[in-house]
């Protein structure tokens, strides 16, 4: 496929270090989800872990740009708390793959994306940033000892030309501190962990109709398709076609209906992800390429093990990341930009977004739209 790449003026040595920074700089969402389900019982972490090195690298080759892979937060909300069983997670990810599938091919999700007003969209990019920097923050208070001098280190790191090189310093050094202060680690020894594939019983299909999808659904419609594809044709205008709502929600649900059967999380696109990525330096390909190998080996190599390893990563660290990246794009001067009516709708759609979610935010967007265009008209 052809692609359209915008310039990078970047040195090579700089851009590699972007995309090594922006591959981690995600982690904050990613491992409390996935640490989480795999302290479940019935959830085999080959197949998990190589579900998404086999997403991430799928979207590098595809895209060509720095496009997230995270899992589904309700389904790996319902399964942290015993809600929902694996045969019922894989066919949460059937299910939606197919759903995902017909709203793309029907191109019913692209002539929503197309009809959603700038108001809207803009609350609720400022919406994901600041759900972003709460979610980092939170992080860092429960993890101070490593949060505090990771958040210190960004800001002192952003005015230096080693900015691309942050997230990736940061981590890397809480790590290696967690290392040397935390006592005796039992690593788990490598080997050959191939998923064992498998498929759903029909009752695991009924009741992930009725427990997940439809929750799921609403929270990827809008915050994994319509959100990520607001943002990333910001982030790269010249390839905003490529990167629309409808490609984003095919390539969700081929994945997922080619993943589910090996054992892998349902898994969805993310626009928080991509905000952490594209400003801790990740431009291209790399970045995912780069997650999606790390997945392969921890799952390949080490399967159960890999829980181990993730644990080994401080979360105050990765929280310091999320909260720099959504502060900055929760305060984006788009919205200041709008009308003062425009501004309030945006307001109430990011602030909904917080409160409920994604997919309430942009009820609550559209309704306001609508009263507010309504009410211009009258007196007009």
């Amino acid at each position: 496929m052809a692609t359209t790449t915008a310039r990078d003026d970047r040195t090579p040595a700089a851009a590699l270090l972007g995309e090594l920074s922006g591959a981690v700089a995600d982690l904050g969402t990613f491992l409390p989800l996935v640490i989480g389900v795999l302290a479940v019982g019935g959830f085999d972490a080959a197949g998990v872990l190589t579900g998404f090195g086999l997403f991430a690298l799928a979207v590098a080759v595809f895209y060509r740009r720095p496009v997230p892979v995270q899992p589904m937060k309700a389904v790996s909300a319902l399964a942290i708390v015993g809600a929902l069983s694996a045969g019922q997670a894989m066919a949460t990810g059937i299910v939606l793959g197919l759903v995902l599938l017909v709203l793309a091919a029907t191109g019913a999700i692209g002539r929503l994306a197309r009809v959603l007003p700038e108001s809207v969209i803009l609350g609720i990019q400022a919406g994901v940033g600041l759900h972003l920097a709460l979610l980092g923050a939170r992080h860092v208070a429960e993890g101070a000892a490593f949060g505090v001098p990771g958040l210190v280190a960004l800001v002192l790191l952003s005015i230096t030309p080693l900015r691309s090189f942050a997230a990736l310093a940061v981590v890397a050094a809480a790590t290696a501190v967690a290392l040397g202060t935390g006592g005796a680690v039992a690593w788990p020894a490598p080997g050959l962990h191939l998923p064992l594939p498998a498929w759903p019983a029909l009752a695991d299909f009924r009741d992930a109709t009725l427990t997940a999808v439809v929750p799921q659904l609403a929270l990827t419609v809008t915050n994994a398709v319509l959100a990520t594809a607001a943002i990333a044709g910001d982030f790269f205008p010249a390839d905003r076609a490529r990167l629309g709502a409808g490609r984003l929600a095919a390539s969700t649900g081929v994945l997922n209906l080619a993943l589910a059967p090996l054992g892998a999380l349902p898994m969805c696109h993310g626009a928080g992800g991509l905000v952490a990525q594209h400003r801790f330096g990740a431009r291209s390909w790399g970045a995912p390429a780069v997650f999606g190998a790390l997945c392969l080996v921890l799952g390949l190599g080490f399967g159960d093990g890999a829980r181990t390893l993730l644990a080994l990563v401080p979360l105050g660290a990765v929280g310091a990341l999320l909260l720099v990246a959504g502060a900055e794009m929760a305060a984006g001067r788009k919205v200041l930009a709008l009308d003062g009516p425009g501004r309030a709708v945006a307001l109430v759609t990011a602030l909904t977004c917080v409160g409920v979610n994604v997919a309430a935010g942009l009820v609550a967007g559209l309704v306001l739209e609508l009263a507010r265009r309504a009410w211009m008209r009258r007196r007009g």
